[in-house]
């Protein structure tokens, strides 16, 4: 499994019954978790909760506050601070198990960036820019690419919050696929490209999105955006169904099958206080074998 084990400012406290208790900085949430099927290991820690995320029976849900919480509050990791808050949608604009995923990407960029060479990655479907950050810190410039014009302004915040440097990072509002097609015919490629595509949405001009019959083609197409001699490639998948061999398959097909390399793919997850782990995704990986 791909393990994010190295937070100080989050903790998952305990989960079950279909929910998580989670410690972001000093401020307890708890939210509802599809993964968490079996019964939760400490009753007396749900007690402690600052506010509850209840599902609708009609779709979506509310937050329930035991207490006033601020409008929006950082959380760091490592050297990285990013703005939290609770959300409409359960969520709170980041995800933490993707740290496992920010430190692998890191530490290939900051290989190459000790090499002399200079690294230009591709985020796409980019949300609040958490690899965003992660990337641009590790030295490499970072084209950020997410059809919420919302979220980009999010990430924009981040990117000050983390105090990194204007020309580290390109912002664009547009349709993942639609974009990178244009950057192919611009002739501009990337030594590296990360997505986070969701199971359903719409780009900005209304596109509808559906992972099941949109994604291999994304995978190709993004593909042939990467430069001769490629760093890394990187798919997350969220989407019920969508197993770690899923994106393996994709990769092989696309990418190690022009470029060689090494493919891992696997869980997300993140450790348990009160015991266990919690699954959260599934991560497909290639790296160059150099």
């Amino acid at each position: 499994m791909f393990l994010a084990s190295d937070w100080t400012d989050y903790e998952v406290l305990d989960c079950g019954g279909g929910e998580k208790l989670e410690r972001w900085q000093n401020v307890i949430l708890r939210r509802p978790d599809p993964q968490a099927i079996w019964p939760a290991r400490n009753k007396e820690l749900w007690k402690s909760a600052d506010a509850h995320y209840h599902r609708s029976e009609k779709g979506g849900g509310s937050w329930e506050f035991m207490r006033t919480l601020p409008e929006r509050w950082t959380v760091s990791y490592r050297d990285l601070t990013f703005y939290v808050r609770p959300t409409g949608f359960k969520h709170t604009g980041l995800f933490p198990e993707q740290a496992a995923n920010w430190d692998w990407m890191r530490s290939r960029i900051e290989s190459r960036v000790r090499e002399g060479r200079s690294v230009e990655v591709l985020n796409l479907f980019g949300y609040t820019g958490g690899a965003t950050m992660a990337c641009a810190r590790a030295g490499a410039r970072v084209t950020h690419v997410d059809a919420a014009k919302g979220m980009v302004q999010w990430a924009r915040e981040n990117k000050t919050v983390c105090q990194l440097p204007e020309e580290s990072t390109r912002w664009i509002v547009d349709d993942a696929k639609k974009f990178v097609e244009r950057e192919i015919r611009r002739g501009h490629f990337y030594d590296a490209v990360l997505m986070d595509p969701p199971s359903y949405g719409r780009g900005p001009s209304g596109e509808v999105w559906r992972l099941e019959d949109e994604l291999y083609d994304l995978v190709r197409v993004c593909s042939e955006v990467l430069t001769e001699d490629p760093l890394f490639f990187l798919i997350n998948g969220y989407t019920t169904g969508f197993q770690a061999s899923v994106l393996a398959n994709m990769i092989d097909l696309t990418v190690k099958e022009k470029h060689g390399g090494i493919i891992l793919a696997d869980e997300l997850c993140l450790p348990v206080t009160a015991g266990g782990v919690l699954p959260c995704g599934t991560s497909g990986r290639w790296q160059n074998d150099k």
